[in-house]
């Protein structure tokens, strides 16, 4: 999984290098000043450090040489060949002090390569202590945190999605269990007893039919869980009116909002026309509608609206219901995540859809946000008029 992640970070960078171009410089220059200060520095140190050695090795020797009168000893004769020859010694001091210098800060940058490869190489598999790199890469080492810290979060969203889904196919499995033990049974009691009366038939189809149907339903999520980590969305845009769209699907929803005594409340502006994948909006709204009948209180009205403003639009879907507490409302579009955990409620679906809602919203350059208080639920989608 880690791996994974390490490879998708690697993707993105090649894909951001043009737009991370100047800040990759302006890392490159601030540590290439770094060096190159060091470098003149130590040039100018070193040699002047050898200067003043030489100086108090030279001036030793004379105050010797004055106190003992010696002119035959070794010390003597070194004294006074270093004195005769100190412009050479100056010389290659010079050089040898240049070359080690050079030597010392050539390898410098091999060296701070070797610890951004090894750091790098690190996030394959990044652990909880932080990264520490030599002063000089003190940005990279920063950014590199970042990179870690994301694929750490990264790691522990995926690991937790990863768990929220294997409870739902637990869950759906056992569910799909319930009905189809209901069809089965009205099936054979309708087999075995021939002679039951046209009313009490009726009766036990439609029961057998609504088991069925539920059944369905149950399937039907399976295969969403199947192509949510399968596919992949891709857009098919064209010119649709939005209202229009937004009117049929509230005249669609009429029937449904009867049977749970509820009403439509709707401020849709007449001829908005926006560039997008028509389908792939439409699911975004039913299940953005869905949502709203299956939380609302009864005897309520849902709220839609669609107004443009300047070059986007702007449609909210509200109604009223339970208000959703703040942990849940930061993770209501997370994959498999429901709002209601129970298995067996008839409104726990997969908890796919507001999650693909939102992937489908942000392909098209848009946003949707959640917000919950004093018992109402508001959704907000803003598109862009022209897909992106």
């Amino acid at each position: 999984m880690s791996h994974n992640i390490f490879s998708k970070w690697k993707q993105t960078r090649i894909i951001n290098t043009a737009k991370n171009k100047k800040k990759l410089s302006a890392y490159s220059k601030q540590t290439l000043w770094h060096i190159m200060m060091q470098y003149t520095l130590s040039l100018i140190f070193l040699p002047i450090l050898l200067i003043v050695l030489f100086v108090i090795f030279y001036n030793a020797y004379m105050v010797y040489r004055r106190i003992t009168g010696d002119t035959v000893s070794i010390i003597f004769w070194l004294g006074r060949f270093i004195g005769e020859t100190l412009y050479c010694w100056f010389g290659i001091g010079g050089v040898l002090s240049w070359f080690l210098v050079t030597r010392h800060f050539l390898r410098k940058p091999l060296l701070y390569l070797d610890e951004i490869v090894e750091a790098a190489e690190t996030l394959s598999s990044p652990a909880n202590t932080a990264l520490q790199l030599s002063p000089a890469l003190k940005n990279i080492q920063d950014n590199l945190n970042l990179v870690r810290e994301q694929a750490l979060r990264n790691a522990l969203l995926a690991k937790e999605a990863e768990q929220r889904k294997n409870d739902m196919l637990v869950y759906l499995a056992h569910d799909l269990k319930t009905p189809l033990t209901s069809v089965i049974g009205y099936l054979t009691l309708l087999r075995d007893e021939p002679q039951v009366s046209a009313e009490l038939r009726a009766h036990y189809t439609g029961i057998a039919l609504e088991k069925a149907e539920r059944l369905e339903e149950l399937i039907n999520e399976f295969f969403d869980i199947t192509r949510f980590n399968l596919t992949t969305l891709t857009l098919q845009p064209e010119q649709i009116s939005m209202s229009r769209m937004l009117e049929q699907l509230a005249s669609e929803f009429v029937p449904i909002l009867d049977s749970m005594d509820l009403t439509w409340h709707t401020e849709i502006s007449p001829n908005i026309e926006i560039l997008c994948d028509p389908d792939k909006l439409e699911r975004v709204f039913d299940n953005l509608v869905r949502n709203a009948v299956n939380y609302s209180y009864s005897g309520t009205e849902i709220f839609l609206s669609l107004k443009k403003e300047e070059d986007h639009v702007v449609v909210k879907v509200q109604n009223s219901g339970k208000t959703i507490p703040p942990d849940k409302l930061s993770r209501i579009f997370e994959q498999f995540f429901r709002l209601d955990s129970s298995r067996s409620s008839a409104t726990g679906g997969a908890g796919l859809g507001l999650a693909i809602s939102k992937e489908i919203v942000e392909l098209h350059g848009g946003s949707i946000t959640a917000a919950s208080e004093n018992n109402s639920v508001l959704f907000t989608v803003i598109l862009p008029l022209s897909a992106s």
